[in-house]
């Protein structure tokens, strides 16, 4: 391990400390600004302060403004050439975190529309792509070995790569946020896939892409630690939510280190969960069915527990390919779907959560917390399966 790396964490066990003490001092300065929400899965409507999020990526930025000179102090002190194109990553990765920061927390103050959700990550990524149009510029693919019959070892694709990247840095911030609703749940979730990919790292650190991945561990490190430290104060029952700007500004980091650490496609695996959320929620997000604003569960007073959110609907109101996602689900056990004797319909509505209490009956919210995850942990399992047994037989590693 080298001195930077261990510096930088020694900097994150610093930046936890000073986050856990951070964040008690910041809850009444919100309240004073009406930054605060009530957690509607509690028998007692608590005002809680919101967007907290921002004091996670305040702590984790003052700490790499700080930790930038060390990366590079052998240059100076040697008076070697100086790496100006990995100085220059570094700080558009902090540009573009920054970025989403500032936009995440704007998105909780003026409630923006879903339209600018989309909108704002693809322009805080340009400072990512053009670095790495600069100083890298691979769109090249290697191809799985049942297809190289056709097409070569190799597929250059272009502009399409960096498509891809833009679009990976959008679902990054939204996946998270669609993935939410209960305590602890988009923090505990952004912990276990940071945890996954500082792992991944250290294991690809042996490698000869070294310098990228202890680039990816400068960033995740801190991350982890002032995540961790928010997790205390979000896990049930919460005393802060961590609002939108936790979620655009962890969506950033893992867009970040997936870019410019050249690991964008095992980045994706570390996300199976929320791709199958995404996909599961796709009828509702594109309105083939019908979405209320909040799609979280519902709290049952008499027992306390958390039971799966309904949204009743007309027959008619449903787009034609709706109703045959709603079969398809109700088929595989994916869905509640009812029908009624006047047109109507009731389903629950299409998130993760709301399943996993389809199928595992009315939970007390702690232990739904845990249940996701629990799932999140064994998407990171099958990640890392795929990543590298399955890789190695399809790629002849």
């Amino acid at each position: 391990m080298s001195s930077a790396l261990l510096i930088n964490v020694f900097m994150s066990v610093c930046a936890y400390v000073a986050t856990v003490q951070l964040i008690p001092t910041l809850k009444d300065m919100f309240f004073k600004a009406n930054l605060y929400g009530v957690d509607m899965n509690k028998k007692e409507k608590h005002k809680i302060p919101e967007a907290l999020g921002v004091a996670t990526g305040c702590s984790f930025l003052v700490t790499l403004f700080l930790f930038i000179p060390v990366p590079f102090l052998n240059f100076i002190v040697d008076d070697e050439q100086f790496p100006h194109d990995q100085f220059v990553e570094f700080v558009a990765a902090l540009l573009s975190i920054c970025c989403m920061l500032l936009l995440g927390f704007a998105d909780d103050v003026l409630d923006l529309r879903w339209r600018h959700k989309l909108l704002l990550p693809t322009i805080a990524s340009l400072p990512l792509l053009m670095v790495y149009y600069v100083n890298f510029n691979s769109t090249t693919v290697v191809v799985p070995l049942p297809l190289r019959t056709w097409l070569g070892y190799a597929v250059d694709v272009g502009l399409l790569y960096y498509v891809y990247m833009g679009m990976l840095a959008v679902f990054c911030t939204n996946a998270i946020n669609i993935l939410a609703g209960i305590n602890g749940l988009e923090v505990g979730q952004s912990v276990v896939i940071s945890a996954s990919i500082a792992v991944f790292n250290l294991i690809e650190m042996r490698g000869p892409l070294r310098d990228n991945h202890e680039f990816s561990l400068f960033f995740i490190l801190p991350y982890f630690a002032t995540s961790l430290a928010l997790l205390k104060f979000n896990w049930y029952p919460s005393q802060v939510f961590v609002g939108d700007t936790f979620c655009y500004f962890s969506g950033m980091t893992f867009a970040v280190v997936g870019i410019l650490g050249h690991f964008s496609k095992t980045m994706l695996l570390f996300f199976i969960p929320q791709v199958f959320n995404f996909l599961y929620s796709v009828p509702q997000l594109f309105r083939l069915v019908p979405c209320p604003r909040h799609r979280m569960p519902r709290l049952n007073p008499s027992t306390g527990l958390l039971e799966m959110s309904i949204t009743k609907v007309k027959k008619s109101e449903i787009h034609v390919l709706g109703q045959l996602c709603l079969k398809i689900f109700n088929v595989f056990g994916l869905a509640m779907v009812k029908e009624g004797d006047k047109g109507e319909i009731e389903v629950n509505n299409l998130t993760l959560i709301n399943l996993m209490l389809h199928w595992r009956g009315p939970t007390h919210e702690e232990a739904l917390t845990k249940n996701l995850l629990v799932v999140q942990v064994v998407g990171t399992v099958i990640a890392f399966a795929i990543r590298y047994p399955l890789a190695a037989v399809f790629y002849d590693l």
